[in-house]
């Protein structure tokens, strides 16, 4: 999930969505630092402001991942981040300060804390603190929405569910004050087999006149939350204990299910693949090249979803293009890029430290502070180290802040955080 894991892709939809309708109250925006100071135990090194929690979650959930232990300052920092409420902003500079009413937390970086956390150990308190706030967020439908009060969308929604689940929660149990469950709220975003395009993928949210647009990223997610896994899912039996057939299948009518929803949406999945192997994201707002890129991080993710819901076997040409293409994108984009990819490895059976020649707990641990334990392919570079090597931006670039100015622009006033952050309405 991705991301929630979400892009500049997921910034465009979203809003759209906005654009169309002014529901969602606009909340005040962070402000990039001109000359960003990084903290010693933050992975990345470039502005943390929209996505230091997204990313330093990831990077240290990827990293137990492949069994290595994170540096010890790197979860303290992590853990530092958690407001008195139990959320988690998308940054705090000054993290000795006390959350105020002013401190824009948000659904997306308290779940991939709770979920990298949970996994960690230890943290027990940091983790039931995260998932209160989580609960005490819900909103009526059963969803959530990346800030409080705002509308439910799949992302959201997904990412939330993967970290009940990864608490030890069981998410269809979390009801809201109308009775509502985070599964009765994701597949409201399933869309209907008949539709006349994009038939069993999941929409980031209904459009104005309630329409389902086919989303890419959030299919990816809602796949992952149909069957209720989190950012690390691996291939095989699902959270209820149902053996998935590693082969492609069709859209199937019938009642709206979160398991029924996760296969349709795989299914999506497998014909928007088919061709390429990859994802694409459509172009920015105003750009000069109008041509769809391919679009890694959301490739990586339906690479992760793929395998859970189907098996290795099902993802092996997303998976086999990342492998080949994905190398240079991870090093330039940092933490976040180079966990998405060790998660896609993890679910499919493949060896991170030989991910198409590319060794990627290496180019993930040099990112941030040396962690606790790591085998020899897993240390810095020679010459350099871990603190010398980093270098993210949580898989955005500079067109990523473009796009959140473009979204503030429009009044939307929400930011989304790393995974993708991703939307692409295919």
């Amino acid at each position: 999930m991705t991301p929630l894991r979400r892009s500049a892709a997921t910034v465009l939809a979203a809003s759209a969505v906005l654009c169309a309708s002014a529901a969602t109250a606009a909340v005040a925006a962070p402000s990039p630092s001109p000359a960003p100071v990084i903290p010693s135990g933050l992975h990345g090194e470039k502005d943390p402001t929209y996505d230091g929690v997204w990313r330093q979650s990831l990077a240290l959930l990827a990293q137990d991942t492949v069994g290595v232990k994170p540096a010890g300052k790197a979860v303290s920092w992590l853990v530092g981040q958690q407001c008195d409420s139990g959320g988690f902003a998308s940054f705090r500079a000054d993290a000795t300060e006390p959350c105020t009413a002013k401190t824009v937390v948000d659904s997306n970086a308290t779940a991939a804390a709770v979920q990298a956390l949970s996994a960690l150990g230890g943290q027990d308190a940091a983790v039931k603190k995260g998932v209160g706030w989580l609960k005490s967020a819900q909103n009526k439908d059963g969803g959530w929405g990346y800030n409080p009060g705002s509308p439910s969308d799949a992302n959201s929604t997904s990412v939330v569910i993967g970290a009940l689940a990864a608490a030890g929660e069981k998410p269809g149990e979390v009801k809201s004050r109308k009775g509502e469950s985070p599964y009765d709220a994701l597949v409201t975003f399933s869309v209907p087999c008949d539709a006349k395009t994009g038939g069993g993928a999941f929409a980031y949210q209904p459009d104005k006149d309630g329409g389902l647009a086919p989303n890419a990223d959030a299919t990816a997610a809602g796949v992952l939350a149909g069957l209720g896994k989190g950012l690390d899912a691996e291939a095989g039996k699902d959270s209820r204990g149902g053996t998935k057939d590693a082969q492609s299948g069709a859209c199937t009518k019938g009642e709206p299910t979160p398991a029924r929803a996760a296969a349709n949406g795989a299914a999506y999945l497998d014909g928007v693949l088919a061709e390429t192997g990859h994802l694409d994201t459509p172009p920015m707002p105003g750009a000069e090249d109008t041509e769809a890129q391919p679009d890694f991080g959301n490739t990586a993710d339906a690479v992760v979803a793929l395998a859970a819901q189907g098996g290795a076997a099902r993802a092996q040409k997303p998976l086999k293009w990342l492998e080949k293409n994905a190398a240079g994108w991870a090093e330039e984009h940092g933490p976040a890029a180079y966990a998405q990819l060790v998660f896609a490895a993890n679910a499919t059976g493949t060896d991170p430290r030989n991910f198409g020649g590319t060794d990627l707990v290496k180019g993930l641990n040099a990112t941030g502070p040396a962690p606790e334990a790591a085998g020899k392919s897993a240390e810095a570079p020679a010459g350099k180290s871990a603190d010398e090597k980093k270098d993210s931006d949580g898989g955005f670039g500079t067109w990523w802040i473009v796009a959140v100015f473009f979204v503030a622009s429009v009044g939307a006033g929400i930011l989304f955080s790393g995974r993708k952050k991703k939307n692409q309405q295919l």
